[in-house]
């Protein structure tokens, strides 16, 4: 009980001021500190993003911090690839499935540590804008993860917002990208473990609440290495562990 307190409170905390990283950091805290199979953990860690997203979303869009049309645009573009995703990860190899996660984690932590400072940026036209989305429900369907340490990025980068906005919208389409792939998995995953998820969940919607308030006391860039230094130690873990 205790290790699922904590995972979820560093979960929250990771979503709710970065907006991303909760489900790269829920997914192996399942399987390594609390004895899910990877299947599990995958399907587990959406319905803790869901919860927890959704959360941290009323928090900035009282803020004023989310832009509903460019994440509708987003969360739309992700939808069919993330509802086949969600179908098409039952049927992987859990040695698949780990490997995907511990890359995808990898370059995910890198981007973390070396994320330059932000910078204004040409916005694209909706295309590359509902290509990026499409691409990152994909990844939610397939690995269980919300998307948001991608996201983030792309929502600087490609659309052109500022870091907080940015934060603020990924958290309405991670929260999308979680629903659709977790209704695709209905029937076919395995059963929810509630003893650990509810705790969990609980944990990390508190430390939601507490990552908003964080984001606004410390500067994004050094919570940003922060939480890219541990994620990178967890995808070397699971790396070296699949391949012992």
């Amino acid at each position: 009980m205790l290790i699922a307190l904590v995972a979820g409170a560093v979960v929250g905390l990771s979503l709710g001021a970065l907006g991303g990283g909760g489900s790269v950091l829920a997914v192996p805290a399942l399987i390594y500190l609390l004895g899910f199979t990877p299947a599990a953990a995958a399907t587990a860690s959406l319905f803790i993003v869901l919860a927890t997203s959704a959360t941290a979303l009323y928090g900035h869009a009282r803020d004023g911090q989310v832009r509903w049309r460019t994440g509708a645009l987003f969360a739309a573009a992700g939808v069919v690839p993330a509802a086949l995703g969600g179908l098409l990860s039952s049927r992987l190899p859990e040695a698949l499935l780990t490997l995907g996660f511990s890359l995808v984690a990898g370059f995910a932590a890198v981007r973390m540590v070396r994320r330059a400072p932000e910078a204004e940026s040409v916005r694209r036209p909706a295309p590359a804008v509902a290509g990026a989305g499409a691409g990152l429900g994909a990844v939610t369907g397939v690995l269980g993860v919300g998307g948001g340490f991608l996201t983030v990025p792309a929502l600087v980068q490609v659309v052109g917002l500022k870091m907080r906005p940015a934060v603020g919208t990924s958290l309405f389409v991670v929260g999308a990208n979680a629903l659709v792939a977790l209704l695709a998995r209905a029937g076919s995953a395995p059963a929810m473990n509630w003893a650990v998820v509810a705790p969990f969940t609980g944990a990390a919607v508190l430390g939601a609440w507490d990552g908003r308030r964080l984001a606004k006391r410390i500067p994004g860039d050094k919570l940003r290495r922060i939480f890219g230094v541990m994620l990178l130690l967890v995808a070397v873990v699971m790396l070296v562990d699949l391949l012992l």
